[in-house]
């Protein structure tokens, strides 16, 4: 516990100063000044009493165990005070450093034996580890000529995981187990899919191949499997790594926006009824998790996603492909989370993304600048403008003709922003499943 003087005590002591100086020459003034300076100490001395003798302010920080990325979390400051008398405290919470809150103090009046609750929130931009100090507050009394010093609650770490926040968010739009769209209506259709549905009695009309004879041998008449269209397909989020990934928008980079959108589409698919799975890359295959529906699955996900950083490298599609061949057997949707700057850097990659989309179906998603954008908005002004808006519409042509060339080649393509990426890749992935493209 440490006492500061406020700056109340250094006015108070700057006016008895002046007060001596006049003092010399006024004896009237000196008497009144020695009485005031009586006071003052016996002041101070009361100060010291009330803030050390008469109780004491404690603080607990509630916070999560972990912090969605991207989003506002909200962080809580519960105040008690054990003083018999109103105190005023200052509060400054010890945040993270990646958030670099110099300056942040509340002040705040508490009553006598009161409990109060203070909140924040904080917005982290990076996956990783967070870790917060402890909770300082600077207690002071009606008085005002002392502030006693008090560390309260305890240091502790906080874990900073993909957008948790906007994966609930998003559930909404996986009301059902059945994808509905307005206007859409699912058939239900007899087959030799793999889902197996029901048995019944045979039918004129049904395929003799379906016949169940075990349950035949049983009733006495002819009894046969029936088959509905397989609902739990594969969705696949491929995310490149590179270091085209790494450009930031809004304090995030492409790859947290295509992280944070992966935990939400997956979540979306486990909940359609499909089965979702990860894969990441850049200069070669890094993580992969096969697809699976299980309950666990969507923790797996997240787990996976929070330990992902790049090298700068570039991306080496072909060693994707390969990795494709041996490890995603059954036909999957394969949503592809990159980001092509240039019409060269596609056509290198082209031919493995065309052998990729032989077996899958390959939804290419990459991102619109949308500094660019901002940049052809306002005329230009000078030489200088005149270039770099020139060089913006070769930029954006150069995105359009990407999406050209994808079309082409028969690949799907979504060019999106990063602010719209969630709902963009939600209403493609709807949109995939209504038509039955998969």
């Amino acid at each position: 516990m440490k006492v500061f003087v406020t700056n109340r005590f250094y006015y108070l002591l700057t006016g008895l100063i002046i007060a001596f100086v006049f003092g010399q020459y006024f004896e009237h003034v000196y008497l009144l000044t020695k009485i005031a300076a009586g006071a003052c100490g016996f002041a101070l001395l009361m100060d010291s009493y009330l803030l050390y003798l008469r109780g004491k302010v404690t603080a607990r920080r509630i916070v999560s165990d972990r912090l969605s990325n991207g989003d506002e979390n909200e962080i809580i400051l519960e105040l008690e005070s054990r003083y018999d008398l109103n105190v005023l405290v200052e509060v400054r919470d010890e945040a993270p450093p990646q958030f670099q809150m110099r300056n942040f103090v509340v002040i705040q009046e508490i009553l006598k034996l009161e409990s109060k609750s203070l909140s924040y929130s904080l917005r982290p931009t990076k996956r990783g580890e967070y870790h917060f100090g402890n909770t300082i507050l600077l207690i002071s009394t009606a008085i005002g000529l002392l502030q006693r010093k008090v560390k309260s609650g305890a240091p502790e770490e906080v874990k900073v995981y993909p957008s948790y926040v906007k994966m609930h968010q998003y559930e909404l739009m996986a009301i059902s187990q059945n994808l509905t769209m307005q206007g859409q209506k699912l058939i239900r259709r007899l087959g030799n899919s793999k889902e197996f549905d029901t048995i019944k009695d045979y039918v004129m009309g049904d395929d003799p191949r379906n016949v169940n004879w075990a349950a035949t041998a049983r009733r006495g008449h002819l009894m046969t499997n029936h088959y509905i269209d397989e609902r739990a397909q594969n969705v696949y989020c491929l995310i490149d790594k590179s270091r085209a990934m790494k450009m930031p928008f809004e304090q995030m980079t492409l790859l947290d926006y295509s992280i944070n959108a992966s935990l939400v589409i997956s979540d979306i698919a486990l909940r359609k009824g499909d089965q979702a799975g990860l894969v990441t890359f850049e200069h070669s295959v890094d993580t992969t998790l096969k697809a699976n529906h299980r309950g666990a699955q969507i923790y797996h996900i997240m787990e996976a996603l929070y330990h992902q950083k790049t090298s700068f490298n570039e991306p080496d599609i072909a060693s994707l492909y390969t990795h494709s061949v041996k490890n995603i057997n059954q036909r999957s949707l394969l949503l592809m989370f990159t980001n092509f700057e240039s019409i060269h850097s596609l056509h290198r990659q082209l031919p493995y993304l065309k052998l990729i989309n032989r077996k899958h179906l390959l939804l290419v998603i990459y991102f619109r600048d949308t500094e660019v954008d901002k940049l052809l908005v306002n005329p230009a002004g000078s030489t200088r403008e005149i270039y770099n808006q020139a060089i913006g519409r070769q930029m954006l042509e150069e995105k359009l003709l990407i999406r050209d060339e994808l079309q082409k080649a028969g690949i799907l393509s979504l060019y999106t922003t990063p602010q719209n990426l969630n709902v963009d890749v939600i209403n493609k992935y709807i949109e995939v499943k209504a038509k039955r493209m998969l």
